[in-house]
């Protein structure tokens, strides 16, 4: 049998991705196989097809996240019909990944979704929602509850800054979203911020330690933004990290850690264990809005994931990009 993917191959040191008709043989070694339903373009698929050595072997489906159908399965814990979302993990690195219509994986790397959450949902979720939860739960773990203050998010019209948004705000915090796009103010307003400001008031170099004024924060941005955020961040508070779009260096003084007690918390959604994932996906069907996502989500075909892809790395997307890989 046959299925569509996009397959990524490697020409002079390019990666050129292309829609092809492919058999079922070609999947890579797992348990259980599963009709893909639909995936999404994330930061990480946009610098893989960029050719920016995330995928390891060719030709590979990229994809680093999908949702669908177990079609079959040799793993007890599912059957087929089972309703699943794959994140992470090698998917899009030395496993065929999600922009296909099937996918075969080890079961370990699967996790049942709940009722409510429709593959559909999973995607508009995906690895940004999963990060997203992820960074709430190490903010949990810290002790920030909504009493202690106002908490930063940052690249916060992306797909983890708004998912954390509408999470943070569901759960009765106040959020602070910085932003380089003025023009996003009433779509951030709208999933729960309550303070908009702009991301260039923290991109500069900045003193070693300034003004208390977080009580924590989710930095998807890293560089200078998380050093100053780090800090401005209050007694006792906690950072999450989770992305480098602003620079991977992290140009940052211990003082806010020897001399506040500043936590911060390393975010990782890739490698993340089955009972990390499980919770974090239980959460996010009770603390999330699903209505408040929709208004983040765009839809397109597996043909326009290059085009997608570009956009996001020129800072054009916003929120979340699912690919109906039926279309």
């Amino acid at each position: 049998m046959t299925f569509r993917a996009i397959v990524a191959r490697q020409h002079g040191g390019r990666v050129i991705a292309t829609v092809e008709t492919v058999e079922d043989d070609v999947l890579t070694a797992g348990d259980v196989t599963v009709s893909v339903e639909w995936s999404n373009v994330n930061y990480k698929d946009a610098i893989a097809l960029a050719g920016q050595k995330i995928i390891q072997t060719f030709p590979l489906i990229p994809g680093i996240d999908f949702a669908g159908t177990v079609e079959s399965t040799d793993d007890p814990r599912f059957k087929a019909g089972d309703k699943v979302v794959a994140t992470g993990w090698d998917l899009s690195q030395t496993h065929h990944g999600g922009f296909a219509q099937k996918a075969r994986v080890p079961a370990d790397w699967l996790v049942k979704l709940a009722p409510s959450i429709s593959t559909r949902d999973a995607m508009a979720i995906g690895t940004a929602g999963f990060t997203a939860m992820l960074s709430v739960l190490a903010l949990e773990h810290g002790g920030i509850s909504p009493e202690k203050g106002e908490l930063l998010v940052t690249g916060a019209s992306g797909g983890v800054g708004s998912i954390a948004i509408a999470l943070l705000s569901k759960l009765g915090y106040r959020v602070a979203a910085s932003t380089g796009k003025a023009e996003e103010e009433r779509y951030l307003r709208d999933l729960g911020a309550t303070t908009v400001i702009d991301r260039n008031t923290l991109s500069a170099e900045g003193p070693p330690i300034s003004s208390e004024r977080w009580a924590g924060a989710i930095d998807a941005v890293g560089g200078h933004s998380l050093a100053n955020i780090l800090a401005q961040t209050a007694y006792g508070g906690v950072v999450t990290t989770c992305g480098f779009v602003g620079g991977r260096d992290l140009p940052a003084s211990v003082l806010p850690f020897i001399l506040r007690g500043v936590t911060l918390a390393g975010i990782d959604s890739v490698r993340a264990p089955l009972c990390v994932r499980e919770r974090a996906w239980q959460r996010l069907a009770t603390d999330l809005d699903l209505e408040k996502l929709s208004s983040t989500i765009s839809v397109v075909g597996l043909a326009d994931v290059g085009t997608v892809a570009r956009d996001m790395l020129s800072g054009k997307v916003r929120g979340r990009t699912l690919v109906d890989v039926g279309s």
